[in-house]
C-alpha cells in the first residue's frame, strides 16, 4: 500500500475533530485542552507555524507552502493516533483565508480541503475579546472578524460538515468542547447542533 493511499485510509477511519473560526477565538487553547483531555495527538495550526518561521507579512506566494504545511501537521498528528484526533483549524480555513485576503486558492487545495474534510468541527465563536497577535491576528482586526466568521459559516454549511458552536468564557468554553467531542465518541457520529446555544 502506497503512503498516500494509507494516509486517505487513516484519514477517513480514524475520529477527527476540527477547532476552526476566525483568529483570536480560543481555538488553539481548546485544542490544547481536548487533546490532555482525551489523552490523543492534535495538530497545530499550518498557518502559525509557517508564519512564525516567516517573520514578515503573508502573501499570496505563500498559499501553497502554508496549505502544505497544514497537510503535513495534520497527517502527522493522524499517524500518531490510535483512534481520535484534534486538529487545529485544517485546509477548509486556509482556502477561506485564501480567497478572503487574496481572491484566490489554487484549485489543488480547494480540492484536498474537500475530501479530507469529515469528522466532528467546533465553531469558535466571535463572542471574545480581540486580543492583538502580530502579524497573523492583526490582519482579522475590527469588521473583518465578523466577516471572516460568517465565511467560517458558509463554508461548513455548503460542504455538508457535521459542526456546532463553541461559545462561552474561560472554563465554560473548554467544557463545553470537552462535553461535545464526549458525545461525539459515544455515538461514532453526530447530528448537526449549530442552532443550539452553549451555555
Amino acid at each position: 500500500m502506497s503512503v498516500q493511499k494509507k494516509r486517505t485510509r487513516d484519514i477517513a477511519t480514524k475520529r477527527r475533530v476540527v477547532l476552526t473560526g476566525s483568529e483570536c477565538t480560543g481555538k488553539t487553547q481548546i485544542v490544547q485542552a481536548l487533546a490532555a483531555h482525551f489523552d490523543c495527538p492534535f495538530s497545530a495550526e499550518g498557518a502559525r507555524l509557517y508564519l512564525d518561521r516567516q517573520s514578515m507579512a503573508l502573501t499570496a506566494q505563500d498559499i501553497e507552502p502554508i496549505a502544505c504545511e497544514q497537510i503535513a501537521q495534520e497527517d502527522a498528528a493522524v499517524g500518531r493516533a490510535s483512534e481520535l484526533t484534534i486538529h487545529d483549524t485544517d485546509l477548509l480555513s486556509t482556502v477561506i483565508y485564501a480567497r478572503h485576503y487574496y481572491q484566490h486558492c489554487p484549485d489543488w487545495i480547494v480540492d484536498t480541503a474537500h475530501s479530507r474534510a469529515r469528522g466532528l468541527y467546533l465553531l469558535c465563536d466571535i463572542d471574545l475579546p480581540w486580543v492583538s497577535d502580530g502579524l497573523l491576528r492583526d490582519r482579522g482586526m475590527g469588521g473583518q472578524r465578523a466577516q471572516l466568521h460568517s465565511l467560517f459559516v458558509a463554508m461548513l454549511n455548503q460542504t455538508g460538515q457535521h459542526w456546532m458552536y463553541i461559545r462561552g468564557i474561560g472554563p465554560a468554553r473548554e467544557q463545553y468542547a470537552i462535553a461535545a467531542v464526549a458525545n461525539y465518541l459515544a455515538k461514532g457520529s453526530i447530528t448537526p447542533s449549530h442552532d443550539i446555544d452553549s451555555p
